[in-house]
């Protein structure tokens, strides 16, 4: 590395002209590209809101989406890479996760109207200097539009972030939505002065086609803003990473397939860490698929409920659609049954919320598979673990989000932990629960739950720690082919002049 590689970098901001133009992806990126580059990037997100999280090694709580962009820099994730969170517990109202830990559930109003700004960008800035003092660059990821301009005097993630740090940004616009051209201009348009020179490039984002047709498009569209293109990324389809909520699981696999193992995923409408079960879509023999109806789970051989932001709401949802009994029918036909968090929860003899954590509802009974019994706490626990799965010696790793505890009026636990605490519980091959996201990312755990199958095909392996690396590189190659690598870094390397 020559001498110029060492003098550190300006931070470098992603925004886009809308929500899911593929800031996170890209950001993940140029995490991995800056790493390849032998510097030592990470990553940040100021107000992140999904309902998709990760515990970090301090016992705090971030999303989903910065844990993986850590793991594409090559560090470990950290609290403050996303000191707020949101995490939607209905239509209008979410809990607010500050600094890893929750601070209680409020309406969107209250969030907007209520809280504090200055106190929250106060602390989405301390985040962000405790980050800058031990990494450079910081790759820092906007949230959803830019030019929300009723928004921007309450705005602690977008450019009121890039203004303070003088970030180099870059806007996404996803072309594949259309309307390429009036999203571009009209947000660039819309910036006050002191934000729209802090926009080094726009990057085009999902192109379908031909990009060489649009070479006359991308010059209109830089004498338009007077701001250059610096790369048209093409829509892709074989690169797989971790995907930050659930927008696109009910498009997913809905139904079974002959002669695989079918394993069906009980779709919940507040579904959390549905991550869990992306190692399934990769072993061999093995074919999942969501199932929103109860007639899917005929199709099933294997039935997981998953967690659950609010565990007593989507029971009762399980309920009314008629999903609860065809999963006891299933049980009972044979299929195995297994919970993971609040799907464990479910499986229980009854949920109980005296303080109302997740609302009205004092008790439910549940689903009965199970003899444990939940009480929802005020607590959170955020935690990673390792452990030692059912009699197998074999290492395994995860992590706990979870609020409530849950005991059984038998001992028979599924999982030991390394502190010598017991987690889930076990009535037999075909029926357990746990609290550990993660679990299947360990194979000793498919291995389990295959071999009442006894096919050939399922015998093999897959390491999802491995594969996830492979993508982050194939991401980083893809994505240099169509950016202009040498103008980015010129413009980190640039700082800009004092106001």
């Amino acid at each position: 590395m020559n001498e110029e590689n060492h003098k550190p970098f300006r931070s470098v901001m992603f925004v886009g002209t809308g929500s899911d133009v593929g800031k996170s992806v890209i950001n993940a990126a140029f995490c991995r590209i800056f790493r390849q580059d032998g510097y030592h990037p990470a990553p940040f997100k100021g107000q992140n809101m999904s309902l998709n999280s990760f515990a970090t090694s301090e016992g705090l709580e971030i999303g989903r989406a910065q844990a993986m962009q850590a793991e594409a820099a090559g560090v470990p994730c950290h609290s403050t890479m996303n000191p707020v969170l949101l995490k939607p517990t209905n239509d209008k109202s979410a809990q607010i996760v500050l600094n890893g830990k929750p601070m209680g559930n409020q309406t969107a109003h209250e969030y907007f109207v209520s809280t504090d700004r200055q106190a929250l960008f106060d602390e989405v800035m301390k985040g962000y200097r405790y980050l800058a003092e031990r990494y450079n660059p910081i790759v820092m990821e906007g949230a959803g539009s830019i030019s929300e301009i009723n928004l921007w005097d309450k705005d602690i993630t977008n450019m009121r972030v890039a203004v303070e740090t003088q970030a180099a940004v870059i806007l996404i616009a996803d072309i594949d939505r259309g309307g390429i051209f009036g999203s571009v201009y009209g947000t660039l348009q819309l910036l006050p002065p002191e934000q729209r020179k802090l926009i080094k490039g726009i990057l085009i984002n999902k192109f379908r086609g031909d990009a060489s047709l649009f070479e006359s498009g991308k010059k209109q569209l830089e004498a338009l803003t007077g701001v250059p293109v610096v790369g048209v990324l093409p829509y892709f389809k074989d690169i797989y990473l971790d995907e930050e909520d659930s927008v696109g699981l009910p498009g997913k696999n809905q139904q079974g397939r002959e002669g695989a193992i079918n394993i069906a995923i009980v779709l919940l409408r507040h579904m959390s860490n549905f991550t869990d079960f992306n190692v399934l879509e990769r072993w061999p023999g093995v074919h999942l698929f969501y199932a929103a109806n109860p007639g899917d789970l005929n199709q099933a051989d294997i039935i997981f409920i998953p967690g659950s932001k609010n565990t007593i709401s989507d029971l009762q949802y399980l309920r009314n659609r008629g999903m609860a009994k065809a999963i006891l029918e299933g049980h009972q036909a044979g299929k195995a049954v297994y919970g993971i968090c609040g799907g464990y929860q479910m499986m229980g003899e009854n949920i109980q919320d005296p303080l109302h954590v997740e609302g009205s509802i004092d008790s439910t009974p549940g689903l009965g598979l199970l003899p444990v019994e939940t009480i929802l706490s005020g607590e959170k626990k955020t935690v990673q673990c390792e452990f030692k799965f059912r009699n197998n010696n074999e290492k395994c790793t995860g992590y706990e989000i979870h609020m409530g505890e849950t005991k059984a009026s038998s001992a028979s636990p599924l999982c030991k932990l390394n502190n010598g605490d017991h987690d889930g519980f076990y009535l037999n091959d075909k029926t357990w629960g746990t609290y550990i996201h993660g679990i299947l990312d360990n194979p000793s755990v498919i291995k389990h739950i295959l071999a009442p199958f006894n096919k050939e095909e399922t015998s093999g392996s897959f390491n999802i720690r491995a594969f996830k690396q492979e993508q982050y590189d194939k991401l980083a190659q893809f994505t240099r082919q169509y950016v202009d690598m040498d103008y980015i870094y010129r413009v980190l390397r640039k700082k800009e002049p004092t106001p």
